[in-house]
C-alpha cells in the first residue's frame, strides 16, 4: 500500500493535536478558574470527594453559630452571677454586722435599708437581658424572670447549643434552678417560735427538770406534752408524752428524737433546745422537706387529771390558761405552755384563746381576693412540690386513703358559713363523695375515665380536690349528686367565679374572681385533727401553727432573702412570737439561711462556668476543624498553579515540536515531489 501526504498528516498532526488542544484546554481552564473540575464528568472521585467535604464545612459552620451565640450568653450569665456572688458577701457581712448585739435599732434599721438595696440589685441582675432576650428566664425567652414581689415567672426548661450529631451541650441557667433550686446535700432544720424561762429558778439549760419548766404539781401527776408533726419519711407524728417532774429537758428531747425515729442504734433527727427555750430539730438525713414540728405542754396543779386528756381541744375547754402565776392562784389550775405560734386565726370549733393548741385547724391567710396555705404539698418519694396530676396518696401520711375524712371548715364567697365533708373511699366502698349537709345530700366525685365513677381514695388527684374545694367557696354545686356531666358544669361554673390551684411551691392557693376583697375564709383539716387517741394522727395537713423553717433542700431565693431582712428590720436575734412578724426566724437562723443560699449560689455558677468552659472548648476545636476541612478541600479541588504552569509548558512545548515535525515532513514531501 502506497503511504500518501494525507496519511502522514493524519498520522502525525490529526489526532495528536486534538489530544494536545484539549490538555492544553484543560490546563488553561484549570489555571483561569482554580480547580481541578468544573463538572461532575470531569472527573466522579474528586466531584465526590468535595461535595462530601463541602457539607462537612456547612455542618461545621453551623455547629459554631451555635456554639458562638451559646458561649456569649454562658459567659453573660458566669459574669452575672459573679456580681451576684459579690453582693451575697456583702450581705452576709451586713448580716454578722446587725447579729452582734452590739447595735443599737438606729444601726440595725440602717443595715436593713442597705440590704433592701442589695435585694433590688438582686432583682435587677436576675433580670439581665442580652438582645431582648432575658438570660434567666428558660426558654421563655421574652418573659422578665423576676416580678416586683421576687415571684419567678419563666420556667425550667434549658437551652442547648448544637455541637455535632448527638453531642448538645446546656448553655442557660434557668431561674428555676438559680432562684428555685433544690440541694439535696442540705439537712432540713426547723424551730419553734415561742421563747421559754423556767418558772422555778432562772436558767434553762439541758438539766432543768418538768418540775423547774413547768412548777410543782401533786405527787402522783405527770406534765403531759402533746407533740404533732411529721417524720423525714413524710409519716405523720401524733403523740402524747407523760414525764414525772424530775424527768429533765434532756429526757423530754431524746423521748421527742424516738418519735421521730431515733433508735439506740440509729439517730434520723437531732433534737435539741438553745438558751431561750426553743425546740430546733435537724433532720440526719439529706433531701427531705417533709419535717414538722409542734408541741404543746400542760401541768394541773389541782391533782385532777384536767392535763391529761385525749381531745387537745379539752385543755382549752378545761380552763387552761398560759400564765403561770394566774394558773397558781386561779382554779382549774391547768398552766398550759405554747411553743408554737404562726400567727393564724382557729378555724370554726377549735380553740380560741390559746393560739398554741392548735397544730393544722388554722384559717388560710386571707389577702385581698387571694387565699394561700402555709405548708407545701411534698411527694413523699420524689420530694417533689405537688403538682395538680400529683395523687394524694403520694402526699399523705399512711399506705391508704380509704375511710378517711377531710373537712373543710369557713366562709364561702358569699360570706356564708360552710362546713364541707369529704369522704375518701375506694370503688369497694362506693368511691369518694363530699357534702356541705353533713352527709345527707352525698355528691360524686367523678374520676376521668370511662365509665365515669367516684373516684378511688388511692387514685384521687389535687385538681380533683381543688376541683371541690372550687365548688364549695365558691357555692357552685352540681344540680345532681350522681350525674358526671352535672359535676363537670359545677367545676366549670366554679372556674368563671373563683381559681384554686397550687403555687410554685405546692401550696393551695384560692382566688375569688368576683370581689377584690373575698369574703371567703378556709381551713382544711383531717378529721382526727386534735384527737390524741393511738394511730389517729391526720394524714394530711394543709395549714398549720407549725415550726419555722431554717434550712431546706428547697431554695427559694427571694423568699429567703426578704425573711433575712426583715430579721434586720425586726430587730429580732433569735426566733420570738412575742412582737413584731412572729414567723419570722432572727438574724442567727438568717446567717444560716444565707450560708445555704451561698452554698446553692456557688453550685448554679458553678455549672455556669462549666458549660462556658465546655462551649468555649467546642469553639476552638470547630475552627480548628474548619480550617482542617477547607484546607482538606483544598487539596482535593483547588489548582495547584506551579504544577499546572509546568503542564501548561511541557504541552505547549510538546505542541510546537509537533507542529515543527509535521511541517519538516510537509517540507520533504514537496521536494520529492519537485
Amino acid at each position: 500500500m502506497r503511504v500518501t501526504n494525507s496519511m502522514y498528516y493524519d498520522n502525525l498532526y490529526g489526532s495528536n493535536n486534538s489530544k494536545l488542544s484539549t490538555k492544553l484546554f484543560d490546563v488553561n481552564k484549570q489555571i483561569a478558574s482554580g480547580l481541578k473540575i468544573q463538572y461532575a464528568s470531569d472527573n466522579l472521585s474528586i466531584f465526590t470527594e468535595t461535595m462530601r467535604l463541602d457539607n462537612e464545612m456547612t455542618t461545621l459552620g453551623q455547629i459554631k453559630k451555635s456554639t458562638e451565640s451559646a458561649y456569649k450568653v454562658s459567659d453573660q450569665s458566669d459574669v452575672v452571677l459573679n456580681e451576684f456572688t459579690d453582693s451575697m458577701n456583702r450581705m452576709r457581712t451586713l448580716l454578722l454586722q446587725a447579729a452582734n448585739g452590739t447595735n443599737d435599732s438606729a444601726s440595725q434599721d440602717a443595715i436593713a435599708a442597705e440590704l433592701r438595696g442589695i435585694e433590688k440589685n438582686f432583682k435587677a441582675l436576675s433580670n439581665t437581658s442580652m438582645n431582648g432576650e432575658y438570660l434567666f428566664s428558660g426558654s421563655a425567652l421574652t418573659v422578665k424572670p423576676i416580678s416586683d414581689d421576687g415571684t419567678y415567672n419563666g420556667n425550667d426548661i434549658s437551652m442547648n447549643a448544637f455541637l455535632g450529631s448527638r453531642n448538645q451541650q446546656q448553655y442557660n441557667i434557668t431561674g428555676a434552678e438559680l432562684f428555685l433550686g433544690e440541694e439535696s446535700s442540705v439537712r432540713r432544720e426547723i424551730t419553734s417560735n415561742v421563747t421559754q424561762s423556767p418558772n422555778i429558778g432562772s436558767t434553762l439549760n439541758g438539766k432543768t427538770t418538768m418540775e423547774e419548766l413547768m412548777g410543782v404539781i401533786p405527787a402522783g401527776s405527770q406534765h403531759q406534752f402533746y407533740l404533732r408533726g411529721t417524720q423525714s419519711d413524710g409519716t405523720a407524728i401524733n403523740q402524747k408524752i407523760q414525764l414525772d417532774s424530775t424527768v429533765d429537758i434532756d429526757s423530754l428531747l431524746r423521748t421527742i428524737g424516738t418519735a421521730y425515729g431515733n433508735s439506740g442504734a440509729v439517730n434520723v433527727a437531732n433534737v435539741s433546745m438553745n438558751n431561750n427555750g426553743q425546740i430546733t430539730v435537724t433532720d440526719k438525713l439529706n433531701g427531705s422537706s417533709k419535717l414538722d414540728f409542734h408541741l404543746v405542754a400542760a401541768s394541773d396543779f389541782s391533782g385532777n387529771g384536767l392535763a391529761n386528756v385525749t381531745n387537745i381541744d379539752d385543755l382549752s375547754t378545761n380552763g387552761g390558761v398560759t400564765d403561770y402565776e394566774t394558773a397558781l392562784t386561779n382554779p382549774p389550775n391547768l398552766y398550759i405552755r405554747e411553743f408554737n405560734k404562726s400567727g393564724y386565726s382557729s378555724a370554726s370549733g377549735a380553740p380560741t384563746d390559746i393560739e398554741g393548741l392548735v397544730y393544722d385547724r388554722t384559717m388560710f391567710n386571707a389577702s385581698g381576693n387571694k387565699l394561700s396555705s402555709n405548708v407545701p404539698q411534698i411527694d413523699k418519694a420524689t420530694n417533689k412540690f405537688a403538682t395538680s396530676s400529683t395523687k394524694l396518696i403520694d402526699v399523705a401520711s399512711g399506705t391508704t386513703l380509704d375511710g378517711k375524712q377531710l373537712t373543710f371548715s369557713g366562709t364561702n364567697v358569699g360570706g356564708n358559713s360552710m362546713t364541707v365533708q369529704l369522704d375518701l373511699k375506694n370503688r369497694a366502698n362506693g368511691g369518694s363523695t363530699f357534702s356541705l349537709d353533713g352527709g345527707t345530700t352525698n355528691y360524686n366525685i367523678y374520676n376521668m375515665g370511662s365509665p365515669r365513677e367516684a373516684v378511688d381514695a388511692d387514685n384521687m388527684t389535687y385538681q380533683q380536690l381543688m376541683d371541690v374545694i372550687n365548688m364549695s367557696i365558691t357555692d357552685s354545686l352540681p344540680t345532681s349528686a350522681t350525674v358526671a356531666t352535672e359535676y363537670d358544669s359545677a367545676i366549670q361554673t366554679a372556674d368563671n367565679n373563683g381559681r384554686t390551684y397550687l403555687s410554685h411551691d405546692g401550696k393551695i392557693n384560692f382566688d375569688d374572681l368576683q370581689f377584690i376583697t373575698t369574703k371567703a375564709t378556709l381551713a382544711i383539716h383531717d378529721s382526727n385533727s386534735g384527737n390524741f387517741d393511738q394511730g389517729n394522727a391526720s394524714v394530711l395537713t394543709f395549714n398549720a401553727n407549725n415550726s419555722l423553717t431554717v434550712r431546706d433542700p428547697k431554695t427559694d431565693f427571694f423568699k429567703t432573702v426578704n425573711e433575712m431582712i426583715s430579721a434586720v428590720e425586726n430587730h429580732k436575734i433569735y426566733p420570738d412570737s412575742s412582737s413584731g412578724d412572729i414567723r419570722n426566724v432572727g438574724m442567727e437562723n438568717a446567717i444560716a439561711m444565707m450560708d445555704d443560699l451561698q452554698d446553692h449560689l456557688f453550685r448554679t455558677q458553678s455549672v455556669a462556668g462549666a458549660n462556658s468552659n465546655t462551649l468555649s472548648t467546642a469553639l476552638a476545636r470547630t475552627s480548628l476543624l474548619e480550617v482542617s476541612t477547607m484546607s482538606l478541600r483544598s487539596s482535593v479541588v483547588d489548582t495547584d498553579l506551579a504544577e499546572s504552569s509546568l503542564q501548561l509548558t511541557q504541552l505547549s512545548l510538546n505542541y510546537q515540536a509537533m507542529l515543527s515535525t509535521v511541517s519538516k515532513v510537509s517540507k520533504l514531501s514537496l521536494v520529492n515531489y519537485l
